[in-house]
Parts: structure tokens; C-alpha cells; sequence
């Protein structure tokens, strides 16, 4: 009998097949198939914001993962910013990488991934996929953003650093992403293909200076990208390149850490090939640990281990490759904190003192100071809701979030919302100042449009981009460089400061 069909092997090749595997699942409890996948080798599970409902609820469902795989990956992705998925319903009371790189305090940087890194080990999580490590060098990056640290390499890989030791002093481990590199794009590769056509030098002196700082900090993983760089390999994206992740993650850079993919049902990774070969082509290009995506189903698992166990059999895919990964991936949670017995506090507190040093990372027009210091009080404020990548999702941001939490200050105007397709009416007789709260705004065109229209009827507009600005500012009189709940506060605080005629320290 060949080794590879006697029955012990083939229960332990599935048994392997399914510790690469990382889905999320639909709901707030862990249904019985995916325990039972659990019970049966597992790697791990992804948890996205509709599964949380409070840490508590969260700690409780890790412990019952975990407790039917005590070497399962709790995976999550909180970045600590704009992404968040422990405070998907009220936003993250952390700055966020931009506002990090802006401040440019490594120990600051430092000690927000610890903070992190303890409220995921309360609540049982083994894995966050963060830090975002891109070179945002694109400022029409549809996807990264103020996910990054910024646009100078050097300045990256400091923070790189930072982040990765301070997450993983708490032993919740970080996930370095998303090589090689997704910060000169200008496609959601949620969405469709990103083609970064460069050289494997112009990536050794800008993409891969923080990646090269992650492996010296010791990143447990690094989470690969759906982007093509056909200089490196015309038809493969990274995620199912050998050359990339073998040769140059492996090979020159010298990770030996779990190779994690980024979901694969975005059409980066499957739009060609969905996902059960996608899954083949990823571990054959030298991916440990296959993140699935979200509400994925007990169906989609069994498609997923038949093709791999048909690409072993078929010569396609060694066994020895399957098994190296499974190993990797079992590694990966051996030592990772126990699910503690109840949740402590998890969310930081935050005083004025704290919020004036973020505001300080602002940039502030002299246009928007002298309006705002001739004001007592804004009469409106027009919200402008854009689309958020897949990403970033629905979580409530900036002082919007932070309204939920806290309500909002006795300055704050009415409120008008704006999306594409519903202009904004009645510009003329809008109460004034008019204070218009966006994120990435020159990129939208029914944006541009909306502002464009006030300023041309009216003087005091001042216009607030809480994403990643277009370099001439043109739509962002004050730029904050993020959105989280904890920026939305810092925005509230200096835009109050600002109106009581105090001098506000900004860039």
C-alpha cells in the first residue's frame, strides 16, 4: 500500500489540511460545526466585528474555542486605529498608525500595541493582524492610508518595531502586513487585482525597510497581499507566488515565522481561481496559514480540504509542504496566554493632557484657525459619508464615534449628513460656521462637489479630512490623519479649544 493512502496518513494529511485553515463564521457563538472542525485539527478561527457583541461575550467564545483546540489561532484584526474589531460598535480609543508616525515617539508607539496586546489577551485572542507596516508613498490608496505609519520607509520601520514589541511583550502575536508591500496602490484588492509595477530595488529601499525591521523585532507572522508585481512574477499576485515568499520572504529576508495570507475570498486572491484553489496555489507557494474570510460555512471547508487532498494526490502539492505549515500553525498559539477567567478593563482612559499631545499631530490651515477663533460655536456640521473599504467596515469614527460614547460638546451644530447621490440642499441658509467632517475626501467626487458649492456661497467653511489628505490639501483645512473614537476626541478637544480663543499647539 503507497504510505500516502494508508489510513493513518490520510487522517493525519487531513488533519494538517485543517490546521492551515483560518475562517470566520456567521453569529456570536461558535456553531457545531465549526467545534467539531475545531476538535479535529483546526488551525484557528478568524474574528470579525458582527461576532462581538462585549468583551465578555468575546473572552467567552474564545474560551469555548479554544477549549475544543487548545492550540487554536484566535485571530482578530485590531490595528489599533481606523480597523478595529473589539470596538467595531463604538470605534478604538487608540490614535492609530498615521497619528503614531506623525508624533514620531517610538515609545508611545510602543505602549499603545501593549495596550493592544492586553485588552486581546483579556479576552483570549492569540493573534492580531496588525501592525499595517505599507509605505503609504500612493496618497489615492484606496485601502491603506492612515492604516500606515507613513510615507518614509525609515520612519515605517521604527514603528514597525515598536508595534511588534509591544504587542507581543503581552504574548498575543503580531502579524506584520501586508508583504511585500500595498501601500503603492490604487486598487482595493477586497475588489479586484493591484498591479505595483516595480523593481525588486525600488521594494528593497522602500517596501521592504519595515519588513526587514519586523523580522529583527521578532513579528511572529507576516500576512502576505493579493497584489501583482509583475517585475517579480508577471502571473502570480504574492499571496500564490513562490518566487515572492520563498524566495524573497524566506530566501533574502530570512523569515521563518508563519506565513499568514490575507482573506482569501477577495478577488485579489480568488476573483480568478476561487477560493478551494486559491487555497492550493497559496500553500504551494509556501503559505502556512490560510485566513478563509468571514461567515464562511462547514460546505466551503469541505471544498477547500477535498481540492487540497486532490492537489497531494495529483502530485500538485507535497505533503511534506502541508505538514511543514501545519506545524508552523501549531507552534504559533503553544505558548499563548490562557483564556483568563473573567475580562479586566480592556478600553485605556484618556485625559485633556493626552488628547492635546494627539491634536498636536494635526495640520492645521491658518484659513481654519482664524474662522474657528472667530466663532464661539459652530453652527453645522456636515457630515460626509463615504463608502469604507471592507476593511475599515462600518465602525462607528471620529467625533461621531466618540459622540456615541461620551455625547458631544455644547459648540457642536446641527448635524447634516451628506453620502453620493443625496446633495447637499439649502447651502445658503446652513447656520455658520460650517464644519464639514470627512475621511479621504478628495477622492470622492460627490465630495469635492458638496465643498466646492459651500465654499463658492459661503466664507466660513472649514473643511476637517480625518483620512489620508491629497498632498495639496486642497479639500482638508484640518487633516487629522485618522478616525478612530480617540481621534474623533482629540478633534472635539482642539476645535473647542480653538473656538474658546485658546492657543492651540498644531502642525
Amino acid at each position: 500500500m503507497n504510505a500516502l493512502h494508508h489510513p493513518d496518513a490520510v487522517a493525519d494529511l487531513r488533519r494538517d489540511i485543517h490546521t492551515t485553515l483560518l475562517p470566520g463564521f456567521a453569529g456570536t457563538t461558535a456553531p457545531e460545526w465549526l467545534l467539531a472542525r475545531l476538535r479535529d485539527g483546526l488551525g484557528g478561527v478568524c474574528v470579525f466585528g458582527p461576532n462581538i457583541v462585549d468583551a465578555e461575550q468575546l473572552r467567552a467564545l474564545n474560551a469555548t474555542l479554544r477549549e475544543a483546540n487548545p492550540l487554536a489561532v484566535v485571530a482578530i484584526d485590531e490595528e489599533g486605529g481606523d480597523v478595529t474589531r473589539l470596538f467595531y460598535d463604538r470605534g478604538a480609543p487608540y490614535p492609530g498608525n498615521a497619528v503614531l508616525g506623525r508624533l514620531d515617539e517610538t515609545e508611545l508607539t510602543e505602549r499603545v500595541a501593549r495596550e493592544v496586546g492586553v485588552a486581546l489577551a483579556a479576552t483570549g485572542c492569540t493573534v492580531t493582524f496588525a501592525p499595517d507596516i505599507d509605505v503609504n508613498s500612493n496618497p489615492d490608496n484606496p485601502v491603506i492610508g492612515v492604516r500606515s505609519f507613513g510615507a518614509d520607509p525609515d520612519l515605517v520601520a521604527r514603528h514597525t518595531a515598536a508595534w511588534v514589541t509591544g504587542v507581543q511583550s503581552t504574548g498575543v502575536a503580531a502579524s506584520a502586513k501586508h508583504f511585500p508591500g500595498h501601500g503603492d496602490t490604487a486598487t482595493d484588492s477586497h475588489l479586484a487585482l493591484p498591479v505595483v509595477d516595480v523593481s525588486l530595488e525600488t521594494l528593497r529601499e522602500r517596501e521592504l525597510v519595515p519588513f526587514r525591521a519586523a523580522i529583527a523585532s521578532g513579528t511572529r507572522t507576516i500576512m502576505t497581499s493579493h497584489i501583482l508585481l509583475p517585475q517579480l512574477d508577471a502571473e502570480n499576485p504574492a499571496t500564490l507566488s513562490s518566487r515572492i515568499l520563498q524566495g524573497l520572504l524566506r530566501g533574502e529576508l530570512g523569515f521563518e515565522g508563519v506565513i499568514v495570507t490575507d482573506a482569501l475570498d477577495m478577488k485579489g486572491a480568488s476573483g480568478v481561481h476561487g477560493i478551494p484553489e486559491a487555497a492550493v496555489l497559496a500553500l504551494a507557494a509556501g503559505c502556512d496559514l490560510l485566513c478563509i474570510g468571514s461567515d464562511n460555512t462547514d460546505a466551503q471547508l469541505d471544498e477547500i480540504v477535498d481540492a487540497v487532498e486532490a492537489a497531494v494526490a495529483a502530485g500538485r502539492l507535497p505533503a511534506e509542504r502541508i505538514r511543514e505549515a501545519a506545524d508552523r500553525v501549531r507552534s504559533l498559539s503553544a505558548d499563548a496566554p490562557a483564556v483568563p477567567p473573567a475580562v479586566a478593563e480592556v478600553e485605556p482612559q484618556h485625559d485633556a493632557e493626552e488628547l492635546a499631545a494627539l491634536a498636536a499631530s494635526f495640520e492645521v490651515s491658518d484659513a481654519a484657525r482664524t474662522r474657528l477663533a472667530s466663532a464661539s460655536r459652530i453652527g453645522t456640521v456636515v457630515r460626509i459619508d463615504t463608502v469604507a473599504n471592507i476593511a475599515v467596515g462600518v465602525a462607528p469614527w471620529g467625533p461621531f464615534a466618540s459622540g456615541l460614547v461620551d455625547g458631544t460638546p455644547d459648540w457642536f451644530g446641527t448635524a447634516v449628513r451628506v453620502a453620493d447621490g443625496a446633495p447637499l440642499d439649502g447651502i445658503a441658509e446652513l447656520a455658520g460656521p460650517v464644519l464639514v467632517v470627512g475621511k479621504d475626501l478628495h477622492r470622492h467626487p460627490f465630495a469635492v462637489e458638496a465643498i466646492d458649492r459651500l465654499r463658492a456661497a459661503r466664507d466660513d467653511v472649514v473643511t476637517v479630512d480625518m483620512g489620508w489628505p491629497s498632498n495639496d490639501r486642497a479639500y482638508a483645512d484640518v487633516s487629522t490623519f485618522g478616525a478612530s473614537r480617540l481621534i474623533g476626541s482629540a478633534l472635539l478637544a482642539f476645535v473647542g479649544a480653538a473656538l474658546a480663543g485658546e492657543t492651540v499647539d498644531v502642525a
